[in-house]
């Protein structure tokens, strides 16, 4: 379908909508509160009639069908004073109004009415699970994983700033034993270039980070824990755009839209976004020094030089939602690109000039669910995604350089050349091209009120294909493929019992992985040489089962436990390699399984009206066999800087975390949360009976105790009345960790102090907001993955704007 037809299609469906309407009129608006925050569920009335509307979950409403003249409507919720909005439409008009409530002062007597937020829900369901609301952040100069680095019990890894590589450890499980979705499909779909680096929290409705123990719903072997990105599925008709810029030339902007037909509930989404960085930023410290030609060190301050970042990317879905045979029936494609630049190998020793990688993706999908499908009570969702992705990493320069740009110079003076002819090794301009398919069904049947089956099944299967193009034609000639699928099944029982004090969710997977390399190879036949293969081929079929419940022990306390024989296949990058990210291949990786636990609280204590204090607490326990690491190399001066993967033996992780929420009436905001565990290589003995140097020993390279903190403030009324003022600090605090399994101070950051302060104005009409943001304003050290400087002091702008019922 070219893009034309599809321009035209929207046209005819758009024009015809507009005829339909003939000589009616429309009202529609959006509800707010004094602070600015949409509301939600309120009713929306036209005095003396029969029409009405109910305010969506953006506080969006829309009255269609009115007659032109003088109207009156009023709007009125819990908790709210009734506002009535005198209103004068004219012939064919479509108004658009803004409504805000003020909150009532009137107490209810005995009468107290309770309801639970959707993210509550699923807070309270069992599992280990925080859910990240991004309405806020999204006025903010923020990327999603800075979100998710300010939630208990994450940490996110990134090599530098932004778009550099990003793994994630979750209560001490970490890489890939942490799996990332997008609406539940595993983001490895998509490619590089379409990642939560690229993903604005513009764009996302809600992030949902599963820990330990995930659900059947999410249908792949995620170990450790799971991110499920949601991204914005808004039923009203708008349009979103916002643009940042700030330090180290760095640029952000995206918008997100919607056009739905009400008659015939044609739907229209679209998103795009743009990132570029130079990425700059100054350096210094034990870990950045120059090599000078009698052999010395000696240790600069200066900018990084080869590690600027570009992504763009957007979707496109178009479709049925909210009709007869469907809830949602939508076809989309998915195009995204980035650049990107590497300054160093796994760590920052030596820097590199010349080297960079691009990348493509290109995905088409389809989605469908339906409620009541054939019988009532039963559920029936489904997505289909096939993507071409294409990489090519590209590294050719030949000279050694310094951290100030400069070719490094020997004693004789001269240039100093790469032991392999380039920054990493061998020259290269190595093509990856890599096919992907992922089919995810599911079937919820609601037996009834208090009881549902689930079954869900996951198919993956990766095409992956290599050209070197500094490779001679006979050499390219012999070079292999690597194929990789991959079936996870998941069937679960939920109960809700004793009027919902207790939740259980009983369940068990199923994986299956099959992997196949060809080597071609060099074979004599006859006194001649020809061309032979080497192949390998390995399957693996394992089972894992778990629970997760809750119970109300207390009309304000609740236990959560939850436990699971998890297991994890290894990925694709990981038995294959990834040259891009200094990961070479190892066919031989056995799956990692762990049995996890979680039991915590959570709770709340509500003082009075203007008082309210929430918490959570909970201790973790991972008792992993065969662990998958890269592996840990301590000569960091080394000139190629790749390890692969390997099954690391027992480890196990325990710890605990604790989150705790205060707000004061609708003004103040402070959140305290914090994460600290150990996790130690738990096996004595080799497979030969000699003991392990590092037996006992905490695993390196990984943070193990954070500290969040972060205080909002919101003023009303400042300047112009209507408007509304957000004021924002946050701290980090990370304590210092080994980077190596020698526990010296060569290979230990030390502990890190962050703070970030930020503000937000929001205009009167609400649609436009601008923000000032400065990001560790007092420009200290921070250190992530095997010692790798992250960015200092930065300044940052950006612009918000949204229309509604355009």
């Amino acid at each position: 379908m070219s893009r034309y037809f599809l321009l035209l299609l929207f046209m005819i469906c758009f024009s015809a909508s507009v005829k339909a309407q003939g000589q009616k009129c429309s009202i529609s608006g959006v509800a707010y509160n004094s602070q600015g925050e949409t509301l939600p569920g309120i009713m929306v009335l036209l005095q003396d009639s029969s029409l009405g509307a109910v305010t969506d979950m953006n506080g969006f409403f829309s009255i269609n069908g009115l007659s032109a003249g003088t109207h009156s409507i009023y709007l009125s919720g819990l908790g709210y004073q009734r506002k009535d909005v005198p209103v004068k439409v004219a012939p064919q008009d479509k108004m658009e109004i803004i409504v805000i409530l003020e909150e009532s002062e009137e107490e209810l007597g005995e009468v107290v009415v309770e309801g639970k937020t959707f993210e509550k829900e699923i807070e309270e369901s069992g599992f280990a699970v925080n859910v990240i609301e991004t309405k806020k952040a999204s006025l903010q100069s923020l990327q999603t994983n800075d979100l998710l680095n300010r939630t208990a019990g994450i940490r996110v890894r990134q090599n530098g700033g932004l778009g550099s590589a990003v793994n994630y450890n979750l209560n001490g499980m970490s890489g890939n034993s942490v799996r990332i979705f997008i609406d539940g499909i595993p983001i490895s779909t998509y490619g590089a270039s379409f990642s939560l680096n690229s993903i604005p929290p513009a764009l996302i409705e809600r992030i949902e980070v599963y820990k330990g123990v995930i659900p059947a719903h999410l249908s792949d072997d995620a170990l450790g824990g799971a991110i499920n990105v949601i991204l914005k599925q808004d039923m009203s008709n708008n349009l979103t755009a916002s643009v940042s810029y700030g330090s180290f030339n760095t640029l952000q902007a995206n918008f997100s839209s919607m056009y739905r037909n009400e008659k015939n509930g044609f739907t229209v989404r679209a998103s795009g976004f743009h990132n570029y960085s130079d990425n700059n930023y100054e350096v210094w410290g034990k870990f950045v020094r120059n090599i000078l030609p009698n052999g010395r060190y000696e240790y600069v301050r200066t900018r990084r030089f080869n590690d600027a970042y570009r992504s763009t990317g957007g979707q496109i879905q178009l479709g049925f939602t909210n009709v007869k045979w469907a809830d949602q029936f939508l076809i989309g494609f998915n195009g995204s690109n980035d650049y990107n630049e590497i300054q160093h190998g796994n760590y920052m020793t030596i820097p590199y000039k010349g080297r960079f990688t691009t990348s493509q993706s290109n995905v088409l999908n389809l989605n469908y669910n339906k409620k009541d499908f054939m019988v009532k009570g039963l559920e029936v969702t489904f997505t289909g995604m096939h993507s071409d992705r294409h990489e090519v990493v590209n590294d050719t320069v030949r000279w050694n350089y310094n951290w100030f740009g400069e070719k490094s110079i020997g004693l004789n003076g001269t240039p100093i050349l790469r032991s392999g002819g380039a920054q990493q090794g061998a020259p290269t301009i190595n093509h990856i091209d890599r096919k992907v398919t992922t089919f995810r069904s599911g079937l919820n049947y609601d037996i009834n009120d208090n009881h549902r089956v689930v079954f869900n099944h996951m198919y993956y299967t990766i095409d992956r294909r290599e050209q070197d193009l500094m490779k001679t034609e006979l050499e390219r000639s012999f070079i292999g493929t690597r194929d990789l699928t991959k079936n996870i099944s998941a069937v679960a029982y939920e109960m809700n019992a004793f009027n919902s004090r207790l939740k259980t969710n009983l369940f068990t997977k199923f994986y299956q992985q099959q992997i196949e390399r060809m080597n071609p190879i060099l074979l004599r036949q006859n006194g001649e040489q020809i061309r032979g293969e080497d192949t390998a081929k390995s399957k693996r079929n394992t089972t894992g089962y778990g629970l997760a419940t809750s119970l109300n022990v207390l009309p304000k306390l609740m236990l959560i436990v939850s436990a699971e024989k998890a297991v994890r296949m290894p990925s694709e990058n990981e038995i294959f390699g990834s040259p891009g990210d200094n990961i070479i291949e190892n066919i031989s990786l056995r799956p990692e399984i762990s049995n996890n636990l979680n039991v915590g609280f959570r709770g709340g204590f509500l003082y009075n009206s203007d008082h309210k204090f929430d918490f959570y607490v909970s201790g973790f326990l991972r008792d992993t066999k065969d662990k998958i690491v890269q592996r840990i190399n301590p000569r960091m001066n080394d000139a190629i800087q790749t390890d692969p993967f390997e099954n690391l033996g027992l480890v196990k992780s325990k710890g605990f975390e604790a989150e705790l929420k205060y707000e004061m009436g609708r003004n103040l905001n402070v959140f305290l949360n914090f994460s600290r565990f150990n996790t130690v290589f738990n096996q004595q003995y080799d497979p030969n009976g000699k003991e392990y140097t590092y037996y006992n020993q905490q695993l390196p390279n990984e943070p193990f105790f954070t500290v969040n903190n972060m205080v909002q403030y919101t003023l009303n009324d400042f300047i112009q009345t209507q408007s509304t003022v957000i004021l924002n600090y946050n701290f980090g605090f990370v304590d210092r960790f080994y980077t190596s399994w020698m526990e010296i101070d060569e290979f230990r950051t030390p502990r890190q102090f962050i703070q970030d302060i930020g503000i937000s104005y929001m205009f009167p009409n609400k649609k436009f907001v601008i923000s000032a943001d400065a990001r560790n304003i007092f420009d200290r050290q921070a250190y992530d993955n095997f010692a790798v400087q992250k960015p200092g002091r930065a300044f940052y702008l950006k612009l918000n704007y949204t229309i509604n019922n355009f």
